[in-house]
Protein backbone atom coordinates (compact mmCIF):
# COMPACT_ATOMS: atom_id res chain seq x y z
CA UNK A 1 0.00 0.00 0.00
CA UNK A 2 1.24 3.42 -0.42
CA UNK A 3 1.27 5.95 1.65
CA UNK A 4 -2.09 7.57 0.52
CA UNK A 5 -3.45 4.08 -0.12
CA UNK A 6 -3.21 3.90 3.77
CA UNK A 7 -4.03 7.09 4.75
CA UNK A 8 -7.30 6.73 3.22
CA UNK A 9 -7.95 3.26 4.55
CA UNK A 10 -7.28 4.15 8.23
CA UNK A 11 -9.20 7.45 7.40
CA UNK A 12 -12.21 5.28 6.54
CA UNK A 13 -11.49 3.60 9.45
CA UNK A 14 -12.24 6.09 11.72
CA UNK A 15 -15.47 6.45 10.32
CA UNK A 16 -17.24 3.22 10.59
CA UNK A 17 -18.95 3.64 13.70
CA UNK A 18 -21.55 6.21 11.69
CA UNK A 19 -20.87 5.82 7.93
CA UNK A 20 -22.51 2.72 6.78
CA UNK A 21 -21.03 2.77 3.38
CA UNK A 22 -17.47 2.73 4.60
CA UNK A 23 -17.97 0.62 6.68
CA UNK A 24 -18.89 -1.56 3.90
CA UNK A 25 -16.21 -1.02 1.55
CA UNK A 26 -13.84 -1.28 4.82
CA UNK A 27 -14.52 -4.97 5.30
CA UNK A 28 -14.50 -5.42 1.59
CA UNK A 29 -11.04 -4.77 1.56
CA UNK A 30 -10.11 -7.15 4.78
CA UNK A 31 -12.33 -9.86 3.21
CA UNK A 32 -9.76 -9.24 0.16
CA UNK A 33 -6.43 -9.55 2.38
CA UNK A 34 -4.75 -6.77 0.99
CA UNK A 35 -4.12 -4.69 3.77
CA UNK A 36 -0.38 -3.76 4.03
CA UNK A 37 -0.15 -4.07 8.37
CA UNK A 38 2.99 -2.49 8.36
CA UNK A 39 2.02 0.51 6.52
CA UNK A 40 -1.40 0.81 8.27
CA UNK A 41 0.89 0.84 11.74
CA UNK A 42 2.69 3.26 10.50
CA UNK A 43 0.35 5.49 9.62
CA UNK A 44 -2.13 5.52 12.09
CA UNK A 45 1.19 5.59 15.21
CA UNK A 46 1.83 8.50 13.23
CA UNK A 47 -0.90 10.15 13.04
CA UNK A 48 -1.92 9.13 17.06
CA UNK A 49 -4.82 7.57 16.24
CA UNK A 50 -4.00 3.83 16.46
CA UNK A 51 -6.55 3.25 19.92
CA UNK A 52 -9.04 5.34 17.65
CA UNK A 53 -8.80 2.75 14.91
CA UNK A 54 -8.93 -0.14 17.17
CA UNK A 55 -12.01 0.37 18.62
CA UNK A 56 -13.77 1.50 15.54
CA UNK A 57 -12.59 -2.04 13.69
CA UNK A 58 -13.57 -3.51 17.17
CA UNK A 59 -17.00 -1.83 17.40
CA UNK A 60 -17.56 -3.20 13.62
CA UNK A 61 -16.53 -6.63 14.52
CA UNK A 62 -13.25 -6.79 12.14
CA UNK A 63 -10.78 -7.62 14.35
CA UNK A 64 -11.50 -11.45 13.22
CA UNK A 65 -9.66 -9.82 10.26
CA UNK A 66 -6.53 -8.69 11.45
CA UNK A 67 -3.26 -10.60 12.39
CA UNK A 68 -3.35 -12.26 16.29
CA UNK A 69 -0.43 -10.13 17.18
CA UNK A 70 -1.52 -6.98 15.46
CA UNK A 71 -4.54 -7.71 17.48
CA UNK A 72 -2.55 -7.88 20.89
CA UNK A 73 -0.41 -5.41 19.83
CA UNK A 74 -2.63 -2.93 19.15
CA UNK A 75 -4.97 -3.50 22.16
CA UNK A 76 -2.29 -3.19 24.53
CA UNK A 77 -1.60 0.55 23.10
CA UNK A 78 -5.25 1.12 23.48
CA UNK A 79 -5.27 -0.09 27.38
CA UNK A 80 -2.46 1.80 28.37
CA UNK A 81 -3.94 4.98 26.90
CA UNK A 82 -7.33 4.63 28.86
CA UNK A 83 -5.45 4.12 31.85
CA UNK A 84 -3.65 7.72 30.89
CA UNK A 85 -7.09 9.46 29.68
CA UNK A 86 -8.51 8.11 33.33
CA UNK A 87 -5.68 9.34 35.10
CA UNK A 88 -5.69 12.91 33.42
CA UNK A 89 -9.67 13.41 33.72
CA UNK A 90 -8.96 12.44 37.44
CA UNK A 91 -6.07 15.12 37.62
CA UNK A 92 -8.37 17.38 35.62
CA UNK A 93 -11.27 17.14 38.15
CA UNK A 94 -9.05 17.79 40.47
CA UNK A 95 -7.73 20.55 38.95
CA UNK A 96 -11.05 22.39 38.49
CA UNK A 97 -12.16 21.58 41.78
CA UNK A 98 -9.28 23.96 43.08
CA UNK A 99 -9.73 25.90 40.79
CA UNK A 100 -13.59 26.44 41.56
CA UNK A 101 -12.56 26.89 45.14
CA UNK A 102 -10.72 29.82 44.44
CA UNK A 103 -13.03 31.83 41.96
CA UNK A 104 -11.63 30.96 39.12
CA UNK A 105 -13.79 29.22 36.47
CA UNK A 106 -11.42 26.72 33.88
CA UNK A 107 -12.44 26.65 30.21
CA UNK A 108 -11.29 23.35 29.16
CA UNK A 109 -9.79 22.87 25.76
CA UNK A 110 -8.63 20.41 22.82
CA UNK A 111 -8.37 16.68 24.09
CA UNK A 112 -8.64 16.81 27.36
CA UNK A 113 -11.67 19.07 27.28
CA UNK A 114 -13.10 16.24 24.21
CA UNK A 115 -12.53 13.70 27.19
CA UNK A 116 -14.71 15.27 30.25
CA UNK A 117 -17.66 15.84 27.83
CA UNK A 118 -17.64 12.30 27.07
CA UNK A 119 -17.40 12.87 22.92
CA UNK A 120 -16.00 9.14 22.61
CA UNK A 121 -17.61 6.18 23.21
CA UNK A 122 -14.34 4.58 24.69
CA UNK A 123 -12.07 7.42 26.95
CA UNK A 124 -9.03 5.05 25.06
CA UNK A 125 -9.76 6.64 21.64
CA UNK A 126 -7.76 9.96 22.07
CA UNK A 127 -4.39 10.09 22.45
CA UNK A 128 -3.94 13.23 25.10
CA UNK A 129 -0.86 15.37 25.71
CA UNK A 130 -1.19 17.76 27.88
CA UNK A 131 -4.54 19.70 29.87
CA UNK A 132 -5.27 22.69 28.44
CA UNK A 133 -7.59 25.41 29.96
CA UNK A 134 -8.12 28.85 29.59
CA UNK A 135 -9.10 31.72 31.63
CA UNK A 136 -9.90 35.08 31.18
CA UNK A 137 -6.81 38.00 31.06
CA UNK A 138 -7.39 39.07 34.61
CA UNK A 139 -7.83 35.32 36.36
CA UNK A 140 -4.69 34.11 33.57
CA UNK A 141 -2.06 35.23 36.56
CA UNK A 142 -4.20 34.13 39.64
CA UNK A 143 -4.31 30.91 37.98
CA UNK A 144 -0.40 30.74 37.53
CA UNK A 145 0.00 31.68 41.14
CA UNK A 146 -2.17 29.11 42.62
CA UNK A 147 -1.04 26.48 40.55
CA UNK A 148 2.70 26.96 41.67
CA UNK A 149 1.62 26.96 45.19
CA UNK A 150 -0.53 23.96 44.59
CA UNK A 151 2.87 22.14 43.70
CA UNK A 152 2.82 22.54 39.64
CA UNK A 153 6.56 23.83 38.60
CA UNK A 154 7.89 24.23 34.99
CA UNK A 155 9.09 21.18 32.89
CA UNK A 156 11.73 22.88 31.75
CA UNK A 157 13.56 24.88 34.20
CA UNK A 158 15.26 27.92 32.83
CA UNK A 159 16.00 31.24 34.35
CA UNK A 160 13.60 32.75 31.81
CA UNK A 161 11.53 31.91 29.43
CA UNK A 162 10.43 32.93 25.87
CA UNK A 163 7.42 35.70 26.95
CA UNK A 164 4.62 33.35 25.25
CA UNK A 165 1.38 35.29 23.38
CA UNK A 166 -0.70 32.25 24.11
CA UNK A 167 -0.04 30.41 27.05
CA UNK A 168 2.20 30.27 30.04
CA UNK A 169 5.07 27.51 29.85
CA UNK A 170 3.91 23.98 30.67
CA UNK A 171 4.15 22.73 34.18
CA UNK A 172 3.84 19.93 36.21
CA UNK A 173 3.25 18.14 39.34
CA UNK A 174 5.34 15.19 40.52
CA UNK A 175 3.51 12.52 40.70
CA UNK A 176 0.58 12.69 38.35
CA UNK A 177 0.42 12.15 34.28
CA UNK A 178 -0.43 15.25 32.35
CA UNK A 179 1.88 18.79 32.45
CA UNK A 180 -0.66 21.33 32.01
CA UNK A 181 -1.03 24.16 29.69
CA UNK A 182 -2.63 27.41 31.34
CA UNK A 183 -3.83 29.43 28.49
CA UNK A 184 -4.52 33.27 27.94
CA UNK A 185 -5.02 32.84 23.87
CA UNK A 186 -6.30 30.58 21.53
CA UNK A 187 -4.14 30.62 18.78
CA UNK A 188 -1.23 33.46 17.35
CA UNK A 189 -1.43 36.71 17.77
CA UNK A 190 -1.91 37.84 14.56
CA UNK A 191 -5.88 35.91 14.55
CA UNK A 192 -6.33 36.52 18.00
CA UNK A 193 -8.79 39.03 18.02
CA UNK A 194 -11.19 36.68 15.81
CA UNK A 195 -11.10 34.05 18.18
CA UNK A 196 -10.51 34.24 21.97
CA UNK A 197 -11.54 33.84 25.74
CA UNK A 198 -14.04 36.40 24.89
CA UNK A 199 -15.71 35.11 21.84
CA UNK A 200 -16.12 31.25 23.18
CA UNK A 201 -16.88 32.70 27.31
CA UNK A 202 -20.93 32.97 26.14
CA UNK A 203 -21.18 30.14 24.97
CA UNK A 204 -19.87 27.09 26.89
CA UNK A 205 -21.16 24.04 28.12
CA UNK A 206 -21.30 22.60 31.11
CA UNK A 207 -21.15 19.02 32.51
CA UNK A 208 -21.42 18.90 35.87
CA UNK A 209 -19.13 21.10 37.58
CA UNK A 210 -16.81 21.29 34.43
CA UNK A 211 -16.70 23.71 31.68
CA UNK A 212 -16.40 23.06 28.27
CA UNK A 213 -16.23 25.03 24.65
CA UNK A 214 -19.79 25.30 22.48
CA UNK A 215 -19.38 22.45 19.81
CA UNK A 216 -18.78 25.44 17.17
CA UNK A 217 -15.83 26.42 18.96
CA UNK A 218 -14.60 22.74 19.70
CA UNK A 219 -14.66 22.16 15.52
CA UNK A 220 -13.13 25.68 15.13
CA UNK A 221 -10.11 25.05 17.47
CA UNK A 222 -9.67 21.39 16.72
CA UNK A 223 -9.08 22.52 13.26
CA UNK A 224 -6.96 25.89 14.36
CA UNK A 225 -4.43 23.71 16.41
CA UNK A 226 -3.42 22.11 13.56
CA UNK A 227 -4.21 24.70 10.37
CA UNK A 228 -2.73 27.87 12.45
CA UNK A 229 -1.16 26.98 15.39
CA UNK A 230 1.62 24.10 14.03
CA UNK A 231 1.16 25.53 10.78
CA UNK A 232 -0.47 23.39 8.78
CA UNK A 233 -2.08 25.51 6.08
CA UNK A 234 1.48 26.15 4.72
CA UNK A 235 2.54 22.29 4.70
CA UNK A 236 -1.28 21.75 2.94
CA UNK A 237 -1.29 17.76 4.67
CA UNK A 238 -3.68 16.43 7.60
CA UNK A 239 -3.44 15.25 11.05
CA UNK A 240 -6.03 12.41 11.27
CA UNK A 241 -6.01 12.99 15.40
CA UNK A 242 -7.75 16.28 14.90
CA UNK A 243 -9.78 15.38 12.12
CA UNK A 244 -10.97 12.58 13.63
CA UNK A 245 -12.09 14.98 16.46
CA UNK A 246 -13.92 17.65 13.57
CA UNK A 247 -15.80 14.05 12.67
CA UNK A 248 -17.10 13.25 15.66
CA UNK A 249 -18.03 16.70 16.31
CA UNK A 250 -19.92 17.20 13.28
CA UNK A 251 -22.30 14.33 14.41
CA UNK A 252 -23.22 17.10 16.97
CA UNK A 253 -22.93 20.19 15.01
CA UNK A 254 -23.27 21.78 11.34
CA UNK A 255 -19.90 22.41 10.19
CA UNK A 256 -20.76 25.16 7.82
CA UNK A 257 -22.64 26.88 11.08
CA UNK A 258 -19.28 26.47 12.91
CA UNK A 259 -17.30 29.15 11.22
CA UNK A 260 -19.66 32.00 10.96
CA UNK A 261 -18.62 35.48 11.70
CA UNK A 262 -15.00 34.27 11.12
CA UNK A 263 -13.10 36.27 8.06
CA UNK A 264 -9.66 35.66 7.92
CA UNK A 265 -9.63 32.37 9.76
CA UNK A 266 -12.27 30.91 7.16
CA UNK A 267 -10.33 29.93 4.42
CA UNK A 268 -8.06 27.72 6.10
CA UNK A 269 -10.32 25.85 8.14
CA UNK A 270 -12.78 24.99 5.27
CA UNK A 271 -9.69 23.93 4.30
CA UNK A 272 -8.99 21.76 6.47
CA UNK A 273 -12.47 20.30 6.09
CA UNK A 274 -12.15 20.11 2.80
CA UNK A 275 -9.23 17.30 3.35
CA UNK A 276 -11.24 15.52 5.96
CA UNK A 277 -14.30 14.96 3.82
CA UNK A 278 -11.81 13.36 1.25
CA UNK A 279 -9.71 11.42 3.60
CA UNK A 280 -12.62 10.28 5.49
CA UNK A 281 -14.73 9.10 2.56
CA UNK A 282 -17.04 12.36 1.34
CA UNK A 283 -19.13 12.06 5.01
CA UNK A 284 -22.47 13.46 4.50
CA UNK A 285 -21.76 15.77 7.91
CA UNK A 286 -18.20 17.32 6.64
CA UNK A 287 -19.77 18.21 3.16
CA UNK A 288 -18.16 21.65 2.36
CA UNK A 289 -19.06 24.45 -0.02
CA UNK A 290 -16.32 24.00 -3.08
CA UNK A 291 -14.54 27.44 -3.31
CA UNK A 292 -11.62 28.34 -5.24
CA UNK A 293 -9.55 28.56 -2.69
CA UNK A 294 -10.91 24.89 -1.25
CA UNK A 295 -10.65 22.89 -4.71
CA UNK A 296 -6.79 24.22 -4.96
CA UNK A 297 -5.98 23.16 -1.78
CA UNK A 298 -7.52 19.90 -2.42
CA UNK A 299 -5.40 19.41 -5.33
CA UNK A 300 -2.26 20.76 -4.14
CA UNK A 301 -2.74 18.20 -1.38
CA UNK A 302 -3.26 15.16 -3.54
CA UNK A 303 -0.01 16.24 -5.55
CA UNK A 304 1.78 16.41 -2.49
CA UNK A 305 0.16 12.86 -1.71
CA UNK A 306 0.78 11.01 -4.75
CA UNK A 307 4.62 12.02 -5.10
CA UNK A 308 6.74 11.05 -2.09
CA UNK A 309 9.57 13.10 -3.50
CA UNK A 310 7.64 16.03 -4.37
CA UNK A 311 6.21 16.16 -0.85
CA UNK A 312 9.26 16.14 1.40
CA UNK A 313 11.08 18.63 -0.92
CA UNK A 314 7.78 20.75 0.02
CA UNK A 315 7.88 19.98 3.89
CA UNK A 316 11.39 20.63 3.81
CA UNK A 317 10.86 24.22 1.88
CA UNK A 318 8.12 24.77 3.95
CA UNK A 319 9.76 23.72 7.12
CA UNK A 320 13.11 26.56 5.90
CA UNK A 321 10.76 29.69 4.95
CA UNK A 322 9.02 29.06 8.61
CA UNK A 323 11.88 28.96 10.36
CA UNK A 324 13.18 32.23 8.74
CA UNK A 325 10.02 33.51 9.30
CA UNK A 326 10.21 33.20 12.88
CA UNK A 327 13.39 34.18 13.89
CA UNK A 328 12.84 37.40 12.22
CA UNK A 329 9.49 37.91 13.93
CA UNK A 330 11.74 37.39 17.45
CA UNK A 331 14.01 40.19 15.91
CA UNK A 332 11.65 42.78 14.93
CA UNK A 333 9.71 41.73 18.17
CA UNK A 334 12.93 42.49 20.42
CA UNK A 335 12.97 45.81 18.68
CA UNK A 336 9.84 47.25 19.39
CA UNK A 337 9.58 45.11 23.16
CA UNK A 338 11.22 45.16 26.06
CA UNK A 339 10.08 41.61 27.69
CA UNK A 340 11.37 39.98 24.15
CA UNK A 341 14.63 42.14 24.32
CA UNK A 342 15.46 40.90 27.49
CA UNK A 343 15.05 37.64 26.74
CA UNK A 344 17.01 37.50 23.83
CA UNK A 345 19.82 38.98 25.57
CA UNK A 346 19.68 36.47 28.38
CA UNK A 347 19.19 33.79 25.70
CA UNK A 348 22.47 34.78 23.92
CA UNK A 349 24.54 34.92 27.31
CA UNK A 350 23.96 31.61 28.41
CA UNK A 351 26.42 29.17 28.72
CA UNK A 352 23.60 25.90 29.01
CA UNK A 353 22.53 27.15 25.46
CA UNK A 354 25.26 27.58 23.62
CA UNK A 355 26.46 23.68 24.91
CA UNK A 356 22.76 22.79 23.42
CA UNK A 357 23.20 24.53 20.03
CA UNK A 358 26.93 23.25 19.83
CA UNK A 359 25.55 19.40 20.63
CA UNK A 360 22.31 20.15 17.67
CA UNK A 361 25.51 21.46 15.28
CA UNK A 362 27.57 18.48 15.90
CA UNK A 363 24.40 16.06 15.26
CA UNK A 364 23.98 17.57 12.56
CA UNK A 365 27.22 16.95 10.92
CA UNK A 366 27.30 13.22 11.76
CA UNK A 367 24.18 12.99 9.81
CA UNK A 368 25.66 14.08 6.88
Amino acid sequence: MTYKESLFFVGKCLTISHETQNRLEIEAVLKAGSVDWDAVVKVSTAHYVMPALYLNLERASFLRYLPDDLIEFMKHITDLNRERNEQIIAQAKELNTLLLANEMTPIFLKGTGNLLEGLYEDVAERMVGDIDFIFSKEDYPKAIDLLTHFGYEPVLKYDYYFPSFKHYPRIQKEGLIAAVEIHKELLVKKYASEFNYDVIKGSTQQFGALTVMSYPHQVCLSIIAKQINDDGRFYKDISLRNAYDVFLLSQKTAIAEAFDGLDQLKSPLDCFVALCYEVFGSPSSLKYLKTTQTQRYVADFYELLEDEALRTSFHQKIKRKLFIRLRLQIIYQCLFDTAHRSWLLKRITDARWHREKLQQLKNLLMTK
